[in-house]
């Protein structure tokens, strides 16, 4: 087309495009306010006709650019009614900027620059960069009017006009309702407005503000900020508006300047600002006198008010240039922070709105912060019932949404709610009434519909969709928010702006630098669109999406400084993921939707993960958002399992939709789940989202921000929760009317089990008013009332509820602290609704009589008068069990009057009144009010401590109740008394300043009391003088168990005058006396039940424990510690102890005691025959000590025991007539050297029978031993002599060997010079041919075998010697064997070095090639380390052995040499001991040469050893040429079924075995019966063990038809060989055949009872070892065998455990008298079984051990064994592991040992018995053991 043609194109179009606006120039002023934003349209315009505004309109339009014209005919074509031959040619020619008109070219420059700013502002002025000119006031305050004036006139037209102003929201001009604004924190008080401006926000719960309470707190001082948070689509940006609208309209007329700023568009600006130019270059310049206009704000501050809106979105940091002054450039955030912190205009007023997170620092710590909420349902309600304009429209969507409650979570949010709108605007005309809600299930899905209600004729063009969403992600990504026409093409923006998705303004970059931004209406839609681009994008792969499934956390206070832009971009991914929305994602994508699914799919798996995971609450909660919009209920379904019992929320904000998403989650939970929210701020209607969640078992709310409201919206929930036990509502601001309707909602929830409203500052009648409801909760255990405003008389009321509610078990109060305790009655809900007057007040009594109270009424202010009332209630209420009136003001009065009731009030525990104020005249008075209170267990008063605790014990019917429910024996039983009396009652009056004058009238108050045990007297001045007054008065006080003088100012004279009380006080065993400590105590016998508290074991009277234990005779005792003891005092001290009964123990502790002192005491306790025990612990002694002990035997005969422990630790034991003579002597650590040694042993030689010498850990060194030793025969020692420690060097043990064997009656030593140093020497009471010396650890050396071999050479009375671990190698063994000579006899030689285990059998072998005499016994163990030898002197050749060495003659192998040498050596070998080695072939050859020369061997074992098939067959060929063995033991070896034949086959030539072991061999049918054929040759065997070789009854069969031609045959063990009951009968009727069995081993076969009654019948006549563990056993089996056992004489050991022996056990009437062991482990007995179990030990005198473990027995089986452990003499050890025994029957068994049984070990592990009572029965007892390994003393070496 020419140019002329084109032309004339164009002026046609222009022509046709003016005359088309004309027709609508209000859609043309739109889209110019769109694209202009910044243009004022009522300005300059009306004078003109419509076709020249038009013109101008266009003429603007064009002015901004080429793509902002673009984008305007784009919006023509698409909005407007454009015939298509016109459509075409105006995008082909404007809209794709082809040619422009030239009209508008024309007048471009002509244009003037006023007109394209006229409306915003003045061509711009620099404000702030020359220094202000000095004007007069009134000149500045005319240019700070008209700016004032100007400024509203500004923000009126504005927000005046009908079309959206530049960038208020989309429906700013629709019906605004508040959203709820709630105070978070507030500084200082605030005052509420009393009016309130139409359409303000609501008022809530009394803490919730207006629009005029946001800037009405007192501050008037310092920076006035209030931050304003709300979570996205909350409203703050709408409410920033309304704010500008209200005070344009004059509604917020306390400001005279209002300023709006966006952080979203000062991210823009990149150059540095003052305020100056920030408030008037960037929002709106003066006329004239920009600097004045400025000073007057400075001036007047106070009425100026800065709104910063998107605090959240600020981008740049601040700088780091300290403050900013007025000119001092800065960036935008730097202004903010100065403005904030008062350093900028200070006084103005700061709002500024951000959503939750992280603030920044540069706000103050008094800001005040105001919580946005969204919509409850009366808002929400009146939202949609102003936004549908007709009535139907109106009903219509109101039952919509009432019928849904997920509808009603979306409207919660404004912006979600005007979209809702939106679409059910669309929808309700064609759909039925509900069917509308359905379609609208998610966030994402009400998006979607938008789009759909939106699209001009319904149509969404798929390339524009895609292309905006490509835009929001990349905004997103980059945080861009904003953006300019270029960035977004012609067509989309057209699209867009006819969609109204984006929303324009103006914006600046900087002073005089602006333009036109375009932003989408919300940022949400911005994150859906940029989820739809992921979703729908080819360019995005399934990677790229699936790291966009992201949660991020919304802890406030935590690292992330600010919410991020792509926050809620996975919950809009998550709803594109649904099902529902894949036809749309099918239309945007232009793909099939199996495409579609796959990108779902990816989504979904991503959430699948993110739904097993653990994850913090705010993530869980964004979760829950994700897979709701996912509408998948199997994914909701694995996060509901998935989520933790115990769910916390702590410290960010929840709303209504956050509740609304985890409710519906939880709805998939099969568990119940715990619900914790603390320091949460949460919406007020929130709860209402719990309506109906049965998994809810515990709810907590914690936080200040609940209240009234909240309470309300709470009590709506609760009943229709059916699975709540546990709600909590704590630190709210909750008052009397949100607890009224929670005391309604509560009587609906019977199931309830705890309830708490702590710390909620409730009154008087709100307390009254929740326990009230009591009654109606019959499952509830707590109450929880703590930190409320309760009055004294409010206090009582509650103890009256207390009383009379029959659930309630403890009311407890102190300071702030109000708790209900209650317990549910034991009847169900129904028995207890349905007959509510039947039983009447009887009922009520015996409810009464059934529980008991605990109360604590701590810190109260009760006084005389509420004291009085207390009692009257508590005289008519339940018994209780402990009362508690500590730190209240009762004084003497009102303690004297509690003391006096408490015997009527039946507490059963304590009644408390510390902290009272008791002086000492209440003490006289509480002692008397309490005298004869018969349940009184300890009173203790300290004044000095101000305590006052009573202590009582069960009433007489209580106590004997429960006496009758222990079980016990009829012998205790029977002798119990018809009244149990009193149990003795402790007086404690300690630290209340009593003296020697106070104790005469505190006696006589005492002496009122008739069963006083304990007196406690300590801490107080009664000194000497109140000890002497007090020892006369003693004797008054009646049999006391304990006296406590302590910390009185006592002196050692104290110590005589209280001496004589042993003889006067006839219940004084023990006087405790120490005096740095000053602790004087007097007590009683405290062994037992004294020292248990809180009723562990039961109180048994003094009548039963005499009937049933013989009351053993306790000493006195005297202990007196860190005392100076001079000669005369201890003369003094002996001549007060001479009347004092016996018998008698003295412990003395002091820091010196002389010479002198100890020869006086010495030489006094001889005087003392009631003496038995002198401890000195703790107490120096000189070097001179041991020797004036020493004497001490020869001084006094009856000392049986002296023990000298490092010169500080004396022991004397004084012998009784009964006990035996033997005497012990030890001087351990005592530094004795070699001068010591003679005088020491002259003292010691005087001493006759002296059993056992310690002289360890000395200085005796090599000279002192020899010294000793030398000395030894003069020494009477007959057991023990232990020189351990001693520094004793090697030399010494060389000159041991040598002359210890020729000391007299030695018959072992010992010597280790390791790290143990022992060396003990034992002894015979007469001499002894053999004697054995140990030798460990020696460290001989090559030098030193030559020694040793002279000295055993010389030793001719030593007979065996045993080096352990002394560096003796194979050369040094082999050098020793070979210069061991000995005239005669026989000498036993073991070597345990770690070589012998890899040396082998052929190298142990030639080493006794070198012997000098002969071998008569080699035992080798490669385990164990062990190579023992036996040598006979001198050597002997044997014929046959010299015959057969002649055969074997030819030496010309190293092999035939061996075996010649031990053919010499060996010759008279009888014993050949084999374990645990490893046999090569060569090894085994060696053998078989050797064995054929044996003609003398007698025994041979190879036991658990490795052999080779080859091996063994060398040795079967040597072992059948050793016709004369009687032991054969190849027991535990890991031969194959071949070899065992093979072996078998070497039994038949072994005619004179005695006895043979094959026990664990694989005995098979062929190798059976090679067995039973050799065994009918062994007619003198004894012993047979065939045990665990699976033999069967098969093989039972073939040994049952040999085992008769066995006729010396003693011991038989055929355990575990799978035996039933009918070879067990065969072997029965064969073994009753050997009339010698002493020993049957059958256990751990099925025998059953057919063989025990077999057995019965045969029973051999003199067996006395009978073995039947798991046996198959049955009671009846059992009891014939007891029957068969009893009166047998022979009889050692029976073992039937792991038998079902139940109720009963095999018992005996005339017993077995050489019975040592009875084993019953696993029988399942019980008590039923005890007596007759009893019974039958004591009928067993020879009894030594007694195995009872996992069993049933109880405390009466351990009340039996106790009745009869004092007549079982022998008994050692008793196991009662893992029984059903009690502290009471572990008690019974320790006074069942006292009764002086002489047993070692009880073992008790596993009991049901609490650690702390055990280690108490243990100090007590220390032979029982509770440990779980046997601690059971082993038996002293060499005894």
């Amino acid at each position: 087309m020419d140019p002329d043609s084109l032309q004339l194109g164009t002026e046609h179009l222009w022509n046709w495009l003016v005359r088309l606006l004309s027709k609508d120039s209000e859609w043309l002023n739109a889209k110019v306010k769109f694209f202009l934003p910044k243009m004022d349209l009522c300005s300059g315009d009306k004078a003109q006709d419509a076709t020249q505004g038009v013109i101008l309109q266009l003429r603007r339009l064009h002015a901004q650019g080429r793509a902002t014209w673009q984008a305007f005919i784009h919006c023509v074509c698409m909005e407007l009614d454009v015939p298509l031959d016109l459509e075409v040619p105006l995008l082909s020619t404007w809209g794709h900027g082809v040619a422009f008109p030239s009209q508008l070219e024309a007048s471009e420059e002509s244009q003037p620059a006023s007109q394209l700013q006229h409306g915003l502002k003045r061509p711009y002025q620099s404000c702030g960069s020359s220094p202000r000119p000095k004007q007069c006031k009134k000149q500045q305050l005319e240019l700070a009017q008209r700016y004032l004036k100007l400024l509203k006139t500004s923000t009126q037209q504005r927000y005046g006009s009908k079309i959206p102003g530049p960038g208020q929201p989309l429906a700013f001009h629709q019906a605004y309702i508040p959203p709820i604004l709630q105070w978070s924190r507030t500084p200082t008080p605030f005052r509420t407005q009393e009016g309130m401006a139409p359409g303000d926000p609501k008022a809530e719960d009394g803490a919730d503000v207006s629009i005029r309470d946001l800037f009405s707190t007192r501050a008037d001082k310092g920076p006035r900020v209030t931050v304003l948070l709300g979570k996205a689509g909350m409203g703050k940006t709408t409410l920033a508006h309304r704010l500008c609208q209200r005070w344009a309209d004059g509604q917020l007329d306390r400001f005279q300047a209002l300023f709006l700023f966006e952080f979203r568009q000062l991210n823009l600006i990149t150059c540095l600002l003052t305020l100056p130019q920030l408030l008037f270059d960037l929002y709106l310049s003066p006329e004239a006198g920009s600097d004045l206009v400025f000073q007057y704000l400075e001036e007047n501050a106070n009425g100026v008010l800065l709104i910063f809106d998107g605090l959240d979105q600020a981008l740049h940091p601040r700088s780091s240039r300290g403050q900013a002054g007025p000119e001092d450039p800065s960036p935008a955030l730097d202004l903010f922070s100065s403005l904030c912190r008062g350093t900028l205009l200070p006084g103005c007023w700061v709002l500024a709105t951000s959503r939750p997170g992280k603030l920044p620092n540069c706000l103050p710590t008094e800001a005040a912060t105001v919580h946005m909420w969204g919509f409850d349902r009366p808002r929400v309600e009146e939202y949609v019932g102003r936004f549908f304009p007709d009535q139907p429209g109106q009903e219509a969507a109101l039952a919509e949404l009432r019928g849904s409650r997920h509808l009603q979570s979306l409207c919660a949010v404004p912006a979600l709610c005007q979209v809702t709108c939106l679409c059910l605007l669309r929808l309700l005309p064609g759909s039925p009434p509900g069917q509308s809600a359905a379609l609208l299930p998610t966030v994402t899905q009400n998006y979607v519909q938008m789009l759909s209600t939106l699209g001009p004729r319904g149509y969404l063009p798929p390339e524009a969709l895609l292309e905006l969403s490509e835009v929001a992600l990349i905004g997103l990504q980059t945080g861009k928010v904003i953006f300019s026409v270029g960035d977004i093409r012609p067509p989309t923006m057209a699209f867009a702006a006819a969609l109204s998705l984006l929303t324009s303004f103006c914006i600046c970059t900087g002073p005089g630098h602006r333009d036109t931004g375009y932003a989408f209406t919300h940022l949400s839609l911005q994150e859906f669109f940029a989820a739809l681009y992921l979703m729908t994008s080819p360019k995005v792969d399934g990677n790229a999406l699936a790291s966009h499934i992201t949660l991020s956390s919304r802890w406030v206070l935590r690292t992330k400084a600010r919410p991020g832009l792509l926050d809620h971009l996975p919950t809009f991914l998550a709803g594109l993921a649904s099902r529902a929305c894949r036809p749309f994602l099918s239309l945007v994508a232009q793909r099939d939707e199996m495409w579609v699914s796959a990108r779902q799919a990816v989504v979904m798996q991503a959430l699948r993960k993110l739904a097993a995971r653990r994850l913090t609450g705010p993530k869980i909660v964004a979760l829950c958002h994700c897979v709701g919009e996912t509408q998948e209920p199997e994914l909701a379904s694995l996060m509901a399992q998935s989520l933790p019992c115990h769910l916390s929320f702590h410290n960010f904000p929840l709303t209504y939709a956050d509740l609304a998403a985890l409710t519906s989650i939880l709805v998939h939970r099969n568990a119940p789940i715990h619900l914790d929210f603390e320091g949460c701020p949460l919406e007020p209607h929130c709860p209402e989202a719990l309506v109906g969640c049965e998994q809810v078992e515990n709810l907590s709310f914690k936080s200040r921000k609940c209240g009234d409201a909240f309470a309300e919206a709470l009590s709506r929930s609760l009943p229709t929760m059916g699975s709540l036990k546990k709600l909590g509502l704590a630190g709210s601001k909750i008052t009397a009317q949100g607890i009224s309707h929670l005391v309604q909602a509560l009587r609906l929830c019977p199931q309830l089990e705890e309830v708490s409203f702590q710390d909620n500052q409730l009154k008087d009648w709100a307390v009254l008013n929740i326990v009230e409801v009591l009654p109606c909760l019959p499952q509830l255990r707590k109450l929880d009332l703590s930190r409320n405003n309760v009055s004294v008389s409010t206090l009582l009321c509650l103890t009256k509820v207390a009383v009379e509610c029959p659930t309630v078990r403890t009311l407890q109060v102190r300071e702030a602290d109000l708790i209900f305790l209650l317990s549910p009655p034991t009847k169900t809900a129904a028995e207890l609704q349905g007959a509510p007057d039947l039983q009447g007040n009887a009922g009520q009594r015996e409810e009464a009589q059934s529980r008991s109270l605990t109360l604590r009424l701590q810190q109260c202010e009760l006084r005389f008068h509420e004291a009085q009332e207390l009692i009257a209630q508590l005289q008519e209420g339940p018994r209780l069990d402990e009362v508690d009136l500590s730190g209240n003001q009762l004084d003497n009065e009102g303690c004297r009057l509690m003391a006096e009731a408490a015997s009527q009030l039946h507490i059963a525990r304590s009644l408390d009144l510390s902290d009272n104020g008791l002086s000492v005249d209440g003490v006289y008075c509480v002692l008397s009010a309490v005298s004869m209170c018969r349940t009184l267990a300890e009173l203790h008063i300290s004044l000095l401590h101000k305590t006052v605790v009573f202590t009582f014990a069960p009433e007489q019917e209580e106590q004997k109740g429960t006496w009758d429910r222990t079980v016990l024996p009829v012998s205790l039983t029977c002798q119990m008394p018809s009244e149990l009396p009193p149990r003795p009652a402790a007086i404690r009056l300690t630290h209340c300043g009593l003296q020697a004058t106070h104790l005469e009238q505190l006696c006589r108050a005492l002496r009122g009391s008739c069963h006083l045990g304990q007196l406690d007297f300590s801490g107080n001045a009664l000194g000497d003088e109140g000890v002497a007054q007090l020892a006369q008065l003693l004797p008054g006080l009646g049999a006391l168990q304990s006296l406590d003088l302590s910390e009185n100012g006592l002196s050692l004279d104290a110590v005589f005058m209280l001496t004589p009380c042993f003889s006067t006080l006839p219940w004084l065993l023990h006087l405790d006396i120490s005096s740095d400590s000053q602790r004087v105590v007097l007590r009683g016998d405290r062994r037992g039940r004294d020292r248990w508290t809180g009723g562990s074991l039961p109180d048994f009277p003094a009548g039963a424990q005499s009937s049933a234990f013989h009351q053993r005779c306790v000493p006195r005792s005297l202990c007196l510690r860190q005392c100076q003891l001079e000669p005369l005092s201890l003369a003094c001290l002996c001549e007060t102890l001479k009347k004092c009964p016996g018998p008698l123990e003295v412990k003395l502790s002091c820091e010196v005691l002389s010479d002198q002192s100890l020869e006086t005491l010495l030489h006094h306790l001889a005087r003392l025959p009631q003496l038995s025990l002198l401890q000195l612990s703790q107490t120096r002694l000189s070097p001179k000590s041991p020797l004036l002990l020493a004497d001490f035997f020869s001084l006094c005969p009856r000392v049986q025991k002296v023990d000298l422990r490092s010169l500080c630790h004396v022991t004397l034991h004084f012998r009784s007539c009964e006990e035996p003579e033997g005497k012990c002597c030890g001087f351990t650590g005592c530094g004795l050297s070699q001068e010591h040694v003679e005088p020491l042993c002259w003292l010691l030689s005087k001493c006759e029978d002296l059993n056992e010498l310690d002289l360890s850990a000395n200085m005796l060194g090599d000279d002192g031993l020899r010294c000793l030793l030398e000395c030894l025969p003069q020494l009477p020692v007959s057991g023990s002599l232990d020189l351990s420690h001693n520094s004793i060097s090697l030399e010494s043990v060389l000159g041991l060997v040598k002359i210890l064997p020729s000391c007299p009656r030695v018959q072992e030593a010992s010597v280790n010079l390791g790290s143990e140093q022992s060396f003990w020497i034992h002894f015979s009471r007469q001499e002894k041919a053999k004697k054995t010396l140990r030798l460990s650890q020696c460290n001989f050396g090559p030098e030193h075998v030559s020694r040793l071999a002279t000295g055993l050479n010389q030793a001719l009375k030593l007979t065996a010697l045993t080096l352990t671990r002394c560096c003796l190698g194979l050369e040094q063994l082999t050098r020793l064997l070979s210069l061991l000579r000995w005239p005669v006899g026989l000498f036993s030689l073991r070597v345990e070095e770690p070589w012998v285990g890899t040396a082998g059998v052929l190298a142990l072998l030639e080493v006794c090639t070198q012997a000098s005499g002969n071998i008569t016994e080699i035992s080798i163990s490669e385990t164990q380390q062990q190579f023992s030898l036996q040598l006979e002197f001198p050597r002997q050749e044997n014929p046959e052995a010299v015959a057969l060495r002649l055969a074997h003659c030819d030496l010309g192998t190293h092999h035939n040499l061996l075996v010649w040498q031990l053919m010499e050596t060996c010759a008279r070998l009888q014993q050949l001991s084999l374990s645990q080695v490893n046999l090569c072939d060569t090894s085994s050859l060696l053998l078989q040469s050797l064995l054929w020369s044996l003609s003398e061997l007698k025994t041979f074992r190879l036991t658990s050893s490795c052999v080779s098939s080859e091996g063994l067959a060398h040795l079967i060929s040597g072992l059948s040429h050793c016709h004369h063995l009687e032991e054969l033991d190849l027991s535990n070896n890991p031969f194959v079924e071949k070899d065992t034949e093979a072996l078998m086959t070497v039994l038949e030539g072994m005619c004179w075995l005695k006895r043979l072991d094959l026990s664990h061999l694989p005995l098979g049918s062929s190798a059976l019966a090679l067995l039973t054929q050799g065994l009918s040759h062994m007619s003198v065997l004894q012993s047979l063990r065939l045990s665990h070789n699976q033999i069967g009854d098969f093989g039972a069969q073939h040994l049952a038809a040999i085992l008769p031609a066995l006729p010396e045959l003693r011991k038989i063990d055929l355990s575990g060989n799978g035996i039933g009951p009918a070879g067990g009968v065969l072997l029965v009727e064969s073994l009753a055949l050997c009339k010698h069995l002493e020993e049957l081993m059958l256990g751990y076969n099925v025998l059953g009872d057919v063989t025990a009654l077999r057995l019965a019948q045969r029973l051999p006549h003199h067996l006395r070892v009978l073995h039947l563990p798991s046996s198959g056993l049955s009671l009846e089996g059992a009891l014939l065998l007891s029957q068969a056992l009893d009166g047998r004489p022979y009889v050692e050991e029976i073992s039937l455990s792991v038998n079902s022996l139940a109720t009963g056990v095999p018992h005996f009437h005339q017993g077995l008298p050489l019975l040592r062991q009875i084993d019953l482990v696993s029988c399942e007995i019980d008590n039923h079984a005890a007596k007759p179990l009893a019974a039958s030990l004591v009928l067993c005198p020879a009894l030594e051990e007694v195995l009872l473990s996992w069993n049933l027995l109880g405390d009466e089986a351990a009340a039996e064994l106790a009745r009869v452990l004092p007549r079982m003499s022998r008994l050692k050890k008793m196991d009662l592991e893992k029984n059903q025994i009690t502290a009471c029957g572990a008690w019974l068994l320790v006074e069942g040992l006292a009764q002086g049984s002489g047993i070692q070990v009880i073992r008790l592990w596993n009991n049901p018995i609490s650690p702390d009572v055990a280690q108490h029965l243990q100090s007590e007892e220390p032979r029982l053991d509770f440990a779980f390994f046997d601690k059971q003393p082993q038996p002293p070496r060499g005894s």
